[in-house]
């Protein structure tokens, strides 16, 4: 039997997929592992629950599949044998008072192929002919970072900028163009971009790099990206970790040996001491806790802005659309409206979910800076969502069943300079013996980038902890303390 008081231990701070990735990979590296959440549940923005007997995702429905790390860790799981993959993902742009085909040829919605840009007649007359001028116009000089709206603008013209590019990253980051980074949110094109002047010949070399067959974008769960959370919280279990959660902590502090927590409530705290610490909850949640421990990491931290949306799902009868949805769904821009952004036609796009008897819809609203959307009453927002459907599918019956979920501070804004910002928090946060950071705020929104980050945390954790076993043995400081004399 092992016994306990000689294992490392490592407090993981934060429930959601990052989290909880970092305590499955420390504690199958035989650390002990303590995860500690605030919520009810773990699991962040990762949730299932029924609409209409279906289980239909509240949160991230979905991963890309030709990233690695997601599929990697779902497989390791033993839950490879329930992955599902998209029906279709053909969507749509509402545009100018009707849906339009999403082109094809675009990364981010910048074109690389004018002729299925034409076709689509998601721009007018006007936006279309701006386009071609990025073929001959001088290069636009850029310094380290930029935001998407000046760059892509001044190459494309705004209106590519407006009906195409903001929709597509309307959906991942819930931001506004003029805002988010080039760097960091498009960074495949900004790379291509550096050594071209045309925008459209470094779309064309990205789309000319991807693999002629890259398989499917997309893929789920059969119950929910929301069942992966429970399924990584019972592995940590069964590797002997320990999850708990409505367990806030409200400080961290050094010790001589590691960290101090202090967890719970004011009134009745109590104190957990351990080894190492992973923080895998939002930036400035993290940036609190580190306020004393780093000063200038935390400052940095306080300055990743969040947005707020809300998901409203509903489920149809089959008979409430005149022709059953073939696309998986669209995006709506925001100088169209500013209500829905996006809907998705879930039982179109994952096949699995419905006998074809029902239709889910999960329909986005709210975009960084316009609180005031989500300021309305859930009766509010279920009927801004009817009102959309109705407009742009033709849906003439009340649905079935609805539900709205809001995720308040949800998505991290990778506004211009995120990447140098990123690199000073982990300059000032490799000071600390034994802390590291991960999640959504860093390298990427997605679950797969998500994972990533954890294992990249994880690593780090486990590099000082070896480090410092050694140097115990050893008598002499090794890793972060020093380097051994050669």
């Amino acid at each position: 039997m092992t016994d306990e008081s000689h294992r490392d231990h490592v407090a993981v701070v934060g429930g959601g997929v990052a989290g909880l990735t970092a305590a499955y990979e420390l504690a199958k590296s035989g650390a002990r592992v303590t995860l500690l959440e605030g919520g009810a549940d773990v699991g962040g923005k990762l949730k299932v629950s029924e609409i209409a007997g279906v289980p239909v995702d509240e949160g991230a429905e979905a991963m890309l599949a030709r990233r690695p790390e997601g599929l990697e860790l779902v497989r390791e799981l033993g839950l490879g044998d329930h992955l599902a993959f998209p029906g279709t993902t053909s969507s749509a742009i509402w545009s100018r008072g009707a849906l339009h085909p999403m082109p094809a040829g675009q990364v981010m919605g910048v074109p690389a192929d004018l002729v299925a840009l034409a076709h689509s007649q998601v721009l007018s007359p006007g936006g279309l002919a701006r386009v071609p001028f990025d073929l001959v116009r001088r290069e636009t000089p850029r310094g380290e970072d930029v935001s998407v709206a000046e760059f892509v603008g001044a190459r494309v013209g705004r209106e590519v900028v407006d009906r195409l590019v903001e929709p597509l990253l309307g959906g991942v980051y819930a931001g506004r163009v003029d805002e988010l980074s080039f760097e960091a949110t498009m960074g495949g094109l900004a790379a291509a971009s550096r050594s071209r002047r045309s925008l459209i010949a470094a779309a064309r070399a990205v789309t000319e790099a991807a693999p002629a067959a890259p398989g499917p974008l997309f893929t789920t769960l059969v119950d929910g990206m929301g069942a992966l959370p429970g399924a990584l919280a019972a592995k940590v279990a069964e590797l002997g970790g320990v999850v708990r959660t409505e367990t806030m902590v409200r400080e961290l502090s050094r010790t001589p040996g590691g960290w101090r927590l202090t967890i719970g409530p004011a009134r009745d705290p109590e104190s957990l001491e351990v080894d190492a610490v992973v923080l895998a909850v939002p930036a400035r949640a993290t940036g609190r806790l580190l306020k004393e421990a780093s000063p200038s990491a935390a400052a940095e931290l306080g300055r990743v802005e969040y947005a707020s949306m809300a998901v409203v799902t509903f489920a149809y009868a089959g008979t409430a659309f005149p022709e059953p949805p073939r696309r998986s769904g669209y995006l709506v821009p925001a100088v169209e409206t500013k209500d829905v952004k996006a809907v998705t036609f879930s039982s179109t796009k994952w096949p699995h979910l419905t006998d074809g008897t029902l239709v889910v819809a999960r329909c986005s609203i709210g975009r960084y800076g316009d609180e005031q959307a989500l300021q309305r009453s859930d009766e509010e927002l279920k009927a801004a969502a009817m009102t959309e459907l109705a407009r742009t599918s033709g849906v003439t019956e009340l649905p079935i069943d609805t539900r709205v979920t809001r995720w308040g501070g949800g998505l991290p804004q990778y506004t211009v300079g995120h990447l140098e910002r990123v690199a000073r928090i982990r300059a000032a946060v490799a000071t600390l013996p034994g802390v590291a950071v991960c999640g959504a705020a860093y390298d990427g929104v997605g679950i797969p980038a998500c994972v990533g980050s954890a294992r990249v945390a994880a690593a780090r954790v486990l590099e000082h902890l070896s480090g410092r076993g050694e140097s115990d043995r050893s008598g002499e400081p090794v890793g972060e303390r020093g380097g051994r004399p050669g």
